[in-house]
């Protein structure tokens, strides 16, 4: 299968956002803006090292590209890309609150809550089209969000603005097209780096000092980042973020496992059937991608 591999790009990328808890808990001591500024920091310094290191023969060839568009189009896409690295900070920011101090089943949520908008911002927007069993998927994963709302509003309130932080951030990088998937995301990361550089002097703590904080400061940098973002562009090259947003539901649910058998935090029946049926959407979503690989698995059986 040709989509096969941006599959795989977008699982591995929601997979790895699933454990980011991890990670992130070892240092809810640390105020969330500190945690912000370090992480995009970080990732700002990193990516430019890698960009004019390895990279510069890409660098060329986007600068290239984007000067040879016509006006309106470099217009749109100036606005594509502030706007991604706007919803990006956006969304980190209030996850890293999030799971800090409300709790890591509300920022899981988040992200079952994220697939939905960002499949209706792509149906509105980006004009993409839906199957009836998609639109089936879209209706059970509603119906699982209500459930979890039902027992805390305010962890859906919460989700919300996270989840529509990224949809947001999904659909932009979509319409996003024509150059190089790590030369832009590195500009996406160091403009956020830039725009919050003069607010670290006054929002910003005292300088860290234990050596925990910056392995998970790196860390998150590289594994929770760099990575699985770079990752999550190359899949919005080969499939819809219709796709890409409902293979987003991997993250919470592990996430949620997480939550449960980890941290202990209480998880209810309604929480488990709730998940349930948003695992079954996710299923749902993807069956003509399941069933065409099954069929192809079958046809090389056979031929062999």
């Amino acid at each position: 299968m040709k989509t096969t591999k941006y599959y795989v790009a977008a699982i591995s990328a929601f997979i790895t956002w699933g454990l980011f808890s991890l990670v992130l808990k070892p240092i809810h001591d640390y105020p969330s803006l500190d945690i912000l500024f370090f992480r995009v920091f970080s990732c700002g310094i990193l990516m430019l090292l890698i960009a004019f290191l390895f990279k510069r023969k890409q660098i060329r060839e986007t600068i290239d590209i984007f000067k040879a568009l016509p006006k309106s189009e470099k217009r749109k896409s100036i606005l594509l890309n502030i706007g991604g690295s706007a919803f990006l900070m956006a969304n980190w920011f209030t996850f890293i609150y999030v799971v800090n101090h409300i709790s890591v089943k509300a920022a899981s949520l988040a992200y079952l809550v994220c697939p939905i908008l960002t499949t209706l911002l792509a149906y509105f927007i980006l004009n993409e089209k839906l199957l009836k069993t998609q639109w089936l998927s879209v209706g059970l994963s509603i119906s699982g969000c209500l459930l979890l709302s039902y027992s805390d509003i305010m962890d859906m309130f919460f989700s919300i603005i996270i989840g529509l932080t990224y949809a947001a951030y999904l659909v932009s990088q979509r319409a996003n097209r024509g150059f190089d998937k790590f030369i832009v995301l590195t500009f996406h990361i160091t403009l956020a780096a830039l725009f919050l550089l003069p607010f670290y002097p006054v929002f910003g703590g005292p300088v860290p000092t234990e050596f925990k904080f910056y392995f998970c400061i790196e860390t998150i940098a590289i594994v929770f980042t760099i990575i699985p973002l770079f990752l999550n562009l190359y899949a919005l090259s080969g499939i819809n973020s219709s796709t890409v947003g409902m293979l987003l539901n991997i993250n919470p649910m592990i996430a949620f496992g997480l939550a449960a058998f980890f941290f202990k935090e209480n998880i209810t029946p309604l929480q488990i059937t709730a998940y349930g049926i948003i695992f079954t959407a996710v299923l749902v979503f993807n069956s003509h991608h399941i069933f065409a690989i099954k069929q192809k698995m079958t046809s090389i059986s056979k031929g062999s």
